[in-house]
């Protein structure tokens, strides 16, 4: 019986500590090598960084026009300043919100700005918070085999 408040305390106090911390994400983009569609960490050299919201979250990033793709994996926060951050932001992926009041009134005759945000024509984002360094290609896979050898453990030590 002893052993079971034991594993219980330690259990909550893991979940105690991991709310109160802010969350891991990866933080690069496709022109670093390892940070493509298919991701390598080993690739990037670093196991990601602490995003500096407390509430944040890890979203991943994809643009297309064509054959041309450009992934952003970062921070929600890191983010902030694009318009097309879909409402929703809950786990998943969702194609970009149109504003169809962008750049409506600027003028001018430097196509390289993209002021409209229409250069790519297919942009998703994809969110994710419920594990650290969640938008790397396998991250949940981590996730589940962890959980998995903790159900073990709790029952080996039963």
């Amino acid at each position: 019986m002893h052993s079971h408040t034991n594993l219980i305390a330690v259990l909550l106090l893991t979940v105690l500590i991991h709310e109160g911390s802010a969350i891991w994400c990866y933080r690069c983009t496709s022109a670093t090598p390892g940070c493509g569609e298919t991701f390598n960490w080993r690739g990037i050299g670093y196991l990601g960084e602490h995003c500096p919201e407390p509430d944040d979250i890890c979203v991943k990033l994809t643009e297309r026009r064509g054959g041309s793709e450009t992934i952003t994996r970062d921070c929600l926060s890191a983010l902030n300043f694009r318009k097309d951050i879909p409402a929703d932001k809950y786990e998943g992926c969702r194609p970009a919100a149109k504003d169809e009041r962008l750049a409506h009134y600027v003028n001018h005759t430097i196509k390289e700005h993209d002021v409209r945000r229409d250069y790519f024509t297919d942009t998703t984002f994809c969110f994710c918070f419920l594990d650290h360094r969640c938008n790397g290609a396998s991250g949940m896979q981590v996730s589940a085999v962890m959980a998995l050898l903790t159900v073990a453990a709790a029952l080996l030590l039963r």
